[in-house]
């Protein structure tokens, strides 16, 4: 998979993406990640990629900057359309977006590239949003300076799924929000801490007996904190 990330603070993302398990895909190479300054794109002399809102306030990304961004990393126009190409997808983050999820995130394994638009201030000039991007994502009902963080938190989300990026494939199959459950609790060594006892289920050797245990605190976990999931 390709992910291609347009910003205006390409800078943000280099420690995210040479570190941890985001790192480890890209060296495997299951994964390879670009990171565009957006003010390469902009073609007139001051590289101004925004401006006021028309009959509004605040200021908004201009449509021929990214508009140029976006059909130079694919290599077709997006408006009036060239060709398609369904291995491609173009994905902006905004409030107005889909809230992200686990199963939406699972949704765009299929593709063979993602071009991220991540603007900041009042968000994008229309004409992007409805001829240029195809998806919208947001990551919750809130309000954040930029759509940097969400644009990463959305990676790490869709590349840990990568089969081959987490070792232990498992351990991704039975975490929080697979199977409609949050996840069970976890215990470790000490056993005994200031006379706080791991449960003794979970020392007992009977794999049948732990497997129902844990299955039972997911469940009750869930109803208890997200009955909205099950």
């Amino acid at each position: 998979m390709i992910i291609d990330i347009i910003t205006i603070f390409p800078e943000m993302f280099s420690p995210v993406v040479g570190e941890s398990i985001i790192k480890r895909a890209v060296n495997k190479g299951l994964v390879k990640i670009h990171v565009h300054d957006l003010r390469d794109h902009v073609l007139d002399r001051y590289k101004k990629v925004d401006d006021s809102s028309y009959g509004g306030k605040g200021m908004v990304f201009k449509a021929p900057g990214l508009f140029h961004a976006v059909e130079s990393t694919l290599g077709y126009k997006m408006y009036p359309k060239e060709k398609t190409d369904a291995a491609k997808r173009v994905i902006l983050f905004s409030p107005k977006g889909k809230t992200l999820t686990q199963g939406l995130v699972k949704k765009f394994l299929k593709y063979e590239r993602l071009v991220l638009l991540v603007p900041r201030y009042e968000g994008v000039d229309e004409r992007v949003r409805k001829y240029l991007v195809e998806d919208e994502i947001s990551i919750g009902d809130y309000v954040v300076s930029g759509a940097e963080l969400p644009a990463m938190v959305f990676i790490d989300c869709l590349i840990r799924l990568i089969p081959g990026v987490v070792s232990d494939k498992d351990s991704v199959k039975n975490e929080s929000f697979e199977n409609n459950r949050l996840d069970y609790p976890h215990y470790t060594r000490p056993d005994d801490f200031r006379g706080l006892k791991v449960p003794e289920v979970l020392r007992s050797g009977n794999h049948k007996k732990i497997e129902e245990w844990r299955q039972k605190q997911a469940l009750e976990l869930t109803k208890k904190r997200r009955p909205d999931i099950l």
